[in-house]
């Protein structure tokens, strides 16, 4: 999908908005539990619902998640941040309009910094940087069911008033894979923040791409956005589809509309959904139900102050954990592992656990145990779509095997196939497979060696 870099002289433009639901236990402005695929319409407030005389009441864990992110991504946390009103009728929106922040929203100005591989070699790998225009909190929307064969739409409010983050990234992408790589290092770097669990398959993390393209050195075309894109395979391919798209759209005279479109994952399009040449006018205006969101640092923060009605900006600040990128630093480090491997390690939910498990537990070096690790273990996983925490073969189990590799009583062949013993999960260790399949040679060898070696020492001390 990359051949259209030979066409230059187009040069493509990818910005992206993201949605990530904030982990919490209870919606943005109202006590509504969050919890996916509960019973339709099960967990709504008269809040959620819109109905009238009830108020806006603000979750602190929110607010928290959004600093510890804004702060996570360099951002400059606004000590004074408003809410808005943004207007459109859809059904499931019930007020009319959605709680957000548009004119000053709780982060700005920062920068991610994401790596990716050169023609899709792991031994190459660049480091690029893109900078964060804002983060901003919002309630999510309800979800509209539509039923074809009834010609109705059923509307589940379950969802409206979740707590969602939309990190606005700048224009400073070109091509899908940047774009991907980027969100899933943002993916990570929630995951590990806790401020989302990030999962697109449930709808946490959702991606909008804004995409043009034009000539070096002549202004922005005309950009098209795709909604929704739920998947880091699909955002890739619908952004570089798109791209493509408009470039044989203007090299055949043709104009770009500034529409909105989605992603078809059956045919691998994009797909118009509606045009933005009638700019909505969403009417922002300050939500007058909610006062300024008022922040402190340790300078700030008044003496009299009870702690549990504030929140410390400082206090987040010295609270954050080590981020992935520190975290791969560390690996590399401290076991003398290859840059890329502690990608992969990272990449993969718990397995840099497994990993570090495995080195305390036995005497191989880091470097040949990785090779286990990702050789042996993670294609196994994936051969069998498994996650790491469902493995058959424990840390503990691993590291017993690579032990009797090392000790050099079985031979690496042996080790393979004790290995695919162990896949089994019949709760057998290592060294009652090699008892069972009569893999002792080695030690038989190693016997004999010791018994020739005492011959010849003996005959050459006489």
């Amino acid at each position: 999908p990359l051949s259209f870099f030979s066409l230059a002289p187009w040069v493509p433009v990818v910005g992206l908005e993201i949605h990530a639901q904030i982990s919490s236990n209870s919606k943005l402005f109202s006590g509504s539990q969050v919890q996916f695929a509960a019973p339709p319409n099960s967990l709504v407030s008269f809040f959620d619902a819109s109905l009238p005389g009830t108020l806006p009441v603000l979750n602190r864990r929110c607010v928290e998640a959004a600093v510890m992110t804004g702060l996570a991504l360099n951002c400059s946390i606004n000590k004074k941040s408003l809410f808005d009103r943004k207007h459109y009728f859809y059904a499931d929106l019930p007020a009319g309009y959605q709680i957000t922040q548009q004119r000053v929203p709780i982060a700005v100005n920062g920068s991610l910094s994401y790596s990716l591989c050169i023609d899709n070699k792991m031994s190459q790998m660049v480091t690029k940087t893109v900078r964060i225009k804002q983060i901003q909190l919002e309630q999510d929307s309800g979800k509209s069911l539509h039923d074809d064969t009834r010609s109705q739409t059923l509307v589940d409010l379950n969802r409206a008033g979740v707590g969602l983050m939309e990190v606005v990234m700048e224009p400073d992408m070109c091509c899908g894979e940047e774009a991907a790589a980027a969100v899933r290092e943002l993916q990570l770097i929630l995951q590990t923040l806790g401020s989302s669990q990030a999962v697109m398959a449930e709808g946490q993390l959702r991606v909008d791409a804004n995409v043009s393209v034009h000539h070096p050195g002549e202004p922005y075309g005309v950009r098209t956005e795709v909604k929704n894109i739920n998947s880091m395979r699909f955002l890739a391919k619908a952004i570089d589809y798109e791209i493509q798209r408009q470039i044989e759209e203007l090299e055949n005279g043709g104009t770009i509309l500034n529409e909105t479109r989605a992603f078809d994952s059956k045919l691998g399009c994009t797909v118009p959904m509606r045009d933005k040449e009638g700019k909505q006018d969403y009417r922002f205006m300050p939500e007058p139900n909610l006062p300024p969101l008022i922040l402190y640092d340790t300078k700030s923060l008044p003496a009299n102050m009870n702690h549990q009605q504030v929140i410390n900006i400082d206090w987040i600040l010295e609270r954050l954990p080590d981020l992935p990128s520190v975290k791969r630093k560390k690996l590399v480090e401290q076991y003398g592992i290859l840059p890329e491997h502690s990608f992969t390690l990272l990449n993969e939910d718990g397995l840099a656990e497994f990993f570090e498990s495995v080195v305390k537990q036995t005497q191989m070096k880091p470097k040949k145990v990785i090779g286990w690790i990702l050789k042996d273990l993670l294609s196994y996983l994936k051969q069998h779509s498994l996650t790491v925490k469902e493995s058959p073969v424990s840390s503990f189990l691993l590291a017993d095997l690579l032990n009797l590799l090392e000790k050099k009583e079985i031979s690496s062949t042996a080790a393979k196939q004790v290995l695919a013993e162990l896949w089994k999960g019949e709760g057998k260790t290592p060294l009652e497979i090699v008892k069972e399949q009569k893999l002792e040679l080695l030690q038989d060898q190693k016997e004999l060696e010791q018994i020739c070696q005492a011959v010849i020492d003996g005959q050459e001390n006489e």
